[in-house]
């Protein structure tokens, strides 16, 4: 285990680049041999657009990663926080320590997105995305990006999280995401197994569906755990499902860059929603 944490403390920031490059190239190939949808789309053009938004997630993170270091240091020499409080083995402190920073830093920010009208509008970006697959895991508007590492932060000076920890958090973090926003569809056996502890496609592909009350479940990034615990668990069939939000119905509304950009700015549109039991 210390040799883990260590490698966490030093990880290079290549491999840190490796781990997305990697995750989105390999479910790239994936979901190109078997995939949940066969969509009618230009793959290459949809992905170009999806990752124009992942490169200005990265240099919002970037720009403001010194903030999150500074919080981590600062975390620890104050003794602030809750691994700051308790005595605990290095493996517990990573087990108790990602299961928090998860719940904080990417449940409670989703959640809260969903639920703040003006938050709402920037993370509608990411669900106007009509053709959900690996690279839809990294469209954020640039204000969402600030969004959620203001949400980040404030976790780490909650859990009082060692840099090594944070570092290992953003590995599964990504990781989870290019994988569970992947256009693929676990066997019914293989989910049921793994989705007792982390978000599979199937779980998250759910919170995609179009419209209320499914867009409002599933909000899990890495852990499962928390959607059952709060009660915001649904299942679906991944074939009926709709991708996008039927507020904003056009696609040419979100197929460029400059329309997707001005999003947010739009004044605010009620979600219509069906009126039916959710599955769980």
């Amino acid at each position: 285990m210390e040799r883990i944490v260590d490698y966490f403390a030093h990880i290079p920031s290549s491999h840190r680049s490796l781990i997305l490059v990697g995750g989105i190239a390999f479910f790239w190939l994936l979901e190109s041999v078997v995939p949940l949808m066969r969509f009618d789309y230009r793959k290459t053009r949809h992905a170009g657009i999806n990752l124009f938004f992942t490169f200005t997630t990265i240099l919002v993170n970037f720009a403001l990663a010194f903030i999150l270091v500074k919080t981590s240091d600062w975390a620890v020499s104050s003794h602030v926080g809750l691994l700051q409080w308790i005595v605990l083995p290095v493996w517990a402190q990573a087990i108790a320590g990602l299961l928090l920073l998860d719940l904080i830093g990417a449940w409670l920010a989703h959640w809260t997105e969903h639920h703040v009208k003006w938050m709402w509008q920037f993370h509608s970006v990411h669900h106007s995305d009509r053709y959900v697959d690996t690279t839809t895991a990294n469209r954020h508007h640039p204000g969402e990006s600030v969004i959620r590492f203001l949400f980040t932060t404030a976790a780490v000076l909650v859990v009082g999280a060692p840099m090594w920890l944070v570092f290992m958090y953003q590995a599964f973090s990504v990781l989870l995401s290019q994988f569970n926003h992947a256009n693929i569809e676990l066997p019914r056996w293989a989910d049921r197994a793994i989705n007792w502890l982390v978000v599979t496609p199937n779980m998250h592909h759910v919170h995609h569906h179009y419209v209320l009350p499914y867009s409002n479940t599933n909000y899990g990034n890495i852990f499962s755990i928390w959607d059952r615990l709060f009660s915001t668990y649904a299942v679906r069939k991944g074939k009926d499902l709709i991708y996008g939000l039927d507020t904003h119905p056009d696609p040419h509304e979100h197929s460029h860059v400059g329309g997707i950009l001005k999003v947010p700015f739009q004044p605010y549109r009620a979600p219509v929603g069906e009126k039916q039991e959710l599955q769980v």
